[in-house]
């Protein structure tokens, strides 16, 4: 008999179970969970509802989860604040004005430049400006003086010749060859000429380079530097 028996709960228990879950609430759900009745009446019709079904229907139970809402995302931290940025560096860059040439004229009329509006400086006899060679005596106390007028396109001068009196004779003109110092007339010349001269100049250093002696060319390239320095400084726009 215990064998039957046995055998007999084995094939119970099931619809024992099944019959309690159609008429009760399933003891596993919980408050968060959903149930759901599937309810048949006597006409075979269906109907779902949240609630027990009529006394009469048949009744099916499905329990569901209710939806959660998933838990907020992580709010990304604020990124840290970027450095302050560093100062700007401020380069102060002194440009030289550009230095004139200047061209100037010999007696000759010959010409040649200079870095100065001054020429070259020459010793001239005073009457080939215009000067007189003799000039008069004229009575200064117990001497005869004769003053002469002196003129250099700069400063103007005096010359005096006194010579003492001596028996009755005074003298009535005197001779000089006094001379003055002169320089040669110069005019500035346009920038773009300025820096053309300067390119020919260093072209024609580059030529005679080859052709140099050691002790040359020492000197040539220092011309040559003093050049490039000049084109970058004052050439830049020509």
């Amino acid at each position: 008999m215990r064998p039957v028996c046995r055998h007999r709960c084995a094939v119970l228990l099931p619809a024992v179970l099944a019959a309690t879950a159609a008429t009760a609430l399933p003891c596993a759900a919980l408050a968060e969970d959903v149930v759901i009745y599937r309810c048949t009446d006597a006409q075979g019709r269906l109907s779902l509802r949240d609630t027990p079904c009529a006394s009469g229907e048949r009744q099916q139970v499905q329990t569901m989860l209710r939806p959660v809402d998933p838990p907020p995302r992580p709010v990304a931290p604020a990124p840290p604040p970027s450095p302050p940025a560093a100062p700007a560096v401020v380069q102060t860059v002194v440009l030289q004005p550009p230095r004139p040439m200047y061209e100037c004229v010999t007696p000759d009329g010959e010409t040649y430049t200079s870095d100065t509006a001054e020429g070259n400086p020459r010793w001239v006899p005073l009457w080939t400006l215009g000067y007189p060679a003799v000039a008069p005596y004229r009575r200064s106390g117990g001497e005869f003086r004769a003053d002469i007028g002196v003129h250099d396109g700069r400063v103007d001068g005096r010359i005096s010749i006194d010579h003492a009196v001596r028996g009755r004779r005074h003298p009535t003109a005197a001779g000089y060859s006094a001379g003055t110092w002169v320089r040669d007339a110069c005019h500035p010349l346009p920038q773009q000429e300025v820096c053309d001269r300067l390119r020919d100049r260093r072209y024609a250093l580059d030529r005679r380079y080859n052709s140099a002696l050691q002790s040359e060319r020492t000197e040539i390239v220092r011309e040559q530097r003093g050049i490039d320095a000049r084109l970058a400084n004052d050439c830049r726009n020509h």
